[in-house]
């Protein structure tokens, strides 16, 4: 698995001011004041004390991730099932594609996103959001202090539709269980749902993404927040303020908040 370079940070700051959290406040000096102090001798002054002896803690470490005792035998069940999705001819989306887009990503990961479906640069690697809307996935995940290797992608659907059309409703369900045995596999304590169609297809609801977003839901018995593609934030930037609010949430409830 080809670890992801990290973002810069100018990067990610750059996103959280385009949604209008990019300010640093400082704290102000307390003000001088008016009167002219008056001139201290050298006998007036006192002997300043001495010195202390001052020590720098050293920066505790990253936490690092480790696997759970079950984690080989997820890897070993997630490659199986990717094996299985690989030959899968279920639905008209096999004929057209170049490679299944299986899934990518920790396989013991407290954060599990799902998309809605390949786009063309994904067809074309065999890998989930590897193109711009990628791009911006990642620095969305590393505003919330986690890396890309941290989570696990996946989508609804395994191959490209044609055109990038959203996925029609037996497409949707002939994927369904590769789905839902990857959350199995992964165990995620939460998932996000991106865009509409990838909601549609957790909840079972056809409401607007406008209506579904920002709420908690259950899906496959995971808590589960709705969010926008970050294709959707690249098409209309006002989308990026929301969709860092919901984010938010998400931290929030990993950290036990």
């Amino acid at each position: 698995m080809s670890r992801s370079v990290p973002t810069p940070l100018s990067e990610i700051l750059s996103y959280l001011s385009e949604i209008g959290y990019g300010d640093v406040y400082l704290k102000q000096p307390a003000p001088r004041s008016s009167r002219a102090a008056a001139p201290v001798t050298a006998a007036q002054r006192p002997a300043p004390p001495p010195a202390p002896e001052l020590t720098v803690p050293s920066s505790p470490p990253p936490p690092t991730r480790t696997l759970s005792p079950g984690s080989p035998a997820r890897l070993a069940e997630l490659e199986g099932l990717a094996a299985t999705v690989a030959a899968c001819t279920r639905c008209r989306l096999a004929e057209g594609r170049k490679n299944v887009v299986f899934g990518s990503g920790n396989p013991n990961a407290d954060l599990m996103l799902v998309g809605e479906g390949p786009g063309a640069e994904e067809d074309r690697q065999g890998l989930p959001f590897v193109g711009p809307a990628g791009e911006l996935l990642t620095k969305i995940i590393q505003a919330i202090e986690m890396r890309r290797e941290d989570v696990y992608i996946a989508n609804v659907v395994k191959c490209r539709p044609p055109g990038n059309r959203d996925p029609q409703p037996d497409e949707v369900q002939a994927c369904r269980g590769y789905l839902e045995k990857q959350v199995a596999c992964v165990q995620p304590k939460v998932l996000v749902a991106l865009g509409r169609v990838a909601a549609q297809a957790l909840l079972g609801n056809e409401s607007p993404i406008g209506q579904l977003r920002g709420r908690w839901y259950q899906a496959f018995g995971v808590p589960t927040m709705v969010t926008y593609h970050p294709a959707a934030l690249l098409r209309n930037q006002a989308l990026k303020r929301p969709t860092w609010e919901d984010l938010q949430q998400v931290r929030d409830r990993l950290r036990g908040g």
